[in-house]
């Protein structure tokens, strides 16, 4: 259980005890510093603890974000600070140093939690202010204030400013407009239920899945089903996220299942809609395929460019002031937050196309719409890492390195070679990508396409042989994401046998599932996938030339039972030890408030 110190001389009618035993704090008070030493002393080390004035005025929500958010070690509002196990030992240091002759900080403030949090932002520990809004919280200096502050209370609703905050700041057209006005409250009636984020968020995998079950029967009232129910999964996925920022229940296992229960259930759609195709006499595997790997190479595009520059230097070019200037007019920035075609324009669109036309049809419309996204997209990223002067660090290095995928044949083959020229790595990645996917879709399976794969493994090696920190090294991971998938589809489509391509669905989700675990691990400063994992799974080059080699030695039945052993045995090693981390592991708890794609 949590602990509250009030601190300082009690005020009548306050009712700051009552709010903090409703915010789940166990209350004890201190009249003076060294008492609330004594009784900080005394809460266990492994629970949060809170000092908070006695005299504090302010909404119950402003309380709420300042002593309740579990994603930061340190948290304070005017009036209150707070501290979880991994903060607590900063917080005894301020608050000794406070208690001791003379004090700890130069900053003249007249209360103690105050006091406190300016020692704690003089050592620079890291203290979050939450950003409050219209929201009160103050502690008065007499009487006259104390009443100025109530009226001031009183004359904000803090529920709307909490369902109000629900909300991401920004999100996709679709979402703040069609699905945002009302999916907060449902939320709020979640969270008045006791549901969690978690729960919320299986409910909606769990209606994706229906909703895919639906378009697997090839009937057009389970085409109109499928729409329906995907939509309503969609309305569910954003419920889980505004669940969370309402009630600020984040965790680390709830941001793994949102980031990967939104790949998983798109991806099982389009399995869905490949079967219900299948069921009416047309074969569209090879377009759900196709989809698959567009979608997830445009995530890596995004991922690996946002880790190039999460912590890059000198971080402006003319491109990006460009962008800037665009954002200032406010029609542009719908328009340019659609084209780029987020998760609720495309669910919006699959959803529309599903009920109304042929899964044929919805294949084309989003291949096309997530190309042109795509093109847009990464030309742009382009053009600002070519016009801008960024000093990248070593952890962007390390993060593209991991991003990267590279396997024991790409360390074998460059091990004791020079560091080769940087401009020269993001072309080896896609000269090789690029020969490797022409060789496969001329020749088909057979051993040239595997010499094709040997040179791919040996110029992916090249590639990841400097750290990462050329203008576009960000590049290389896409492009090994492209290459692998890429083959993977060609050679599947080249065999033209039954269940081929379904087979190569599966092993593509598979190894995506790999790339984007490692991503939110990466994300929530958890480190990348244990190198055991990599080795195990081949690493991106040691997949591509296993499938090669297996293509040219085995028969198109017998390349498909490989598939689909392949793909069997990878998700079996990733899922055991994807779940066994996020369950287990003391990752912080995040949730992802990134991009809407």
């Amino acid at each position: 259980m949590s602990t509250a110190i009030l601190t300082g001389q009690p005020v009548p009618g306050s009712s700051i005890e009552g709010d903090l035993r409703s915010l789940g704090f166990d209350v004890r008070t201190a009249t003076d510093a060294a008492e609330t030493e004594t009784l900080l002393a005394q809460v266990p080390a492994d629970q949060r603890v809170a000092v908070v004035d006695a005299g504090f005025v302010g909404h119950l929500h402003a309380l709420r974000l300042g002593l309740t958010d579990p994603r930061f070690p340190l948290a304070a509002i005017p009036g209150a600070v707070t501290a979880q196990p991994a903060g607590r030992q900063a917080l005894t240091r301020a608050m000794a140093r406070e208690n001791s002759a003379g004090g700890g900080t130069a900053v003249a403030v007249d209360h103690l939690a105050d006091r406190v949090v300016a020692a704690l932002d003089a050592d620079d520990a890291g203290v979050h202010h939450p950003e409050l809004g219209s929201l009160v919280a103050v502690v008065p200096a007499d009487p006259q204030a104390r009443n100025e502050a109530r009226q001031a209370v009183a004359a904000v609703d803090d529920e709307a400013v909490r369902l109000k905050s629900a909300v991401k700041s920004r999100d996709g057209f679709f979402t703040t407009y069609c699905i945002s006005p009302y999916s907060r409250y449902i939320a709020r009636w979640c969270a008045r239920r006791g549901l969690t984020p978690n729960q919320v968020t299986t409910a909606s995998l769990i209606t994706a899945l229906i909703a895919a079950a639906c378009a697997a029967t090839g009937t057009r009232g389970g085409f109109v089903a499928a729409g329906v129910l995907l939509i309503a999964s969609f309305v569910l996925d954003c419920t889980d996220g505004q669940l969370a920022r309402y009630s600020l229940q984040y965790s680390t296992l709830g941001a793994w299942l949102d980031a990967t229960f939104d790949r998983a259930k798109e991806y099982a759609y389009y399995a869905g809609l490949a079967l219900g195709a299948a069921r009416g006499g047309d074969d569209v595997w090879a377009l759900a395929l196709g989809a698959m790997v567009l979608q997830t190479c445009r995530h890596v595009v995004d991922f690996s460019f946002n880790e190039a520059n999460h912590d890059a230097t000198a971080n402006t070019s003319p491109t990006a002031a460009l962008s800037d200037k665009l954002d200032s007019v406010g029609w542009t920035v719908w328009i340019r937050r659609m084209i780029v075609l987020p998760i609720g324009e495309r669910w919006a669109i699959i959803a529309v196309l599903t009920a109304l036309t042929t899964p044929r049809i919805t294949f084309y419309a989003l291949l096309i719409g997530c190309a042109f996204a795509a093109t847009y997209t990464t030309a742009g990223r382009v053009l600002r890492s070519l016009t801008r002067k960024a000093q990248r660090t070593d952890r962007a290095a390390k993060a593209l390195a991991d991003l990267a995928d590279s396997g024991p044949l790409a360390e074998l083959l460059t091990r004791g070679l020079p560091d080769k020229v940087h401009g020269l790595a993001p072309l080896n990645a896609a000269f090789g990508g690029a020969l490797l996917a022409v060789t496969a879709a001329v020749f088909g399976p057979s051993w040239q396409v595997v010499a094709a794969a040997g040179l791919y493994v040996v110029l992916a090696g090249e590639s990841v042989n400097h750290p990462l920190k050329g203008a576009l090294d960000w590049l290389i991971p896409p492009f090994f994401r492209a290459a692998e998938y890429g083959t993977v589809l060609i050679l599947a489509a080249k065999a033209d046998v039954n269940g081929a391509l379904p087979a190569a669905f599966g092993l593509v989700a598979a190894v995506a599932y790999h790339h984007y675990d490692t991503v939110y691990r990466i994300r929530g400063n958890a480190g990348a996938s244990p190198a055991w994992l990599v080795r195990a799974i081949g690493g991106h080059e040691g997949r591509t030339l296993l499938v090669t080699v297996l293509a040219a030695l085995l028969t198109a039945s017998q390349f498909t039972v490989a598939l689909t052993a392949l793909a069997v045995a990878v998700a079996l090693v990733v899922l055991f030890e994807s779940i066994r981390f996020w369950v287990s592991s003391g990752a912080p708890a995040v949730h992802d408030e990134g991009e809407p794609a």
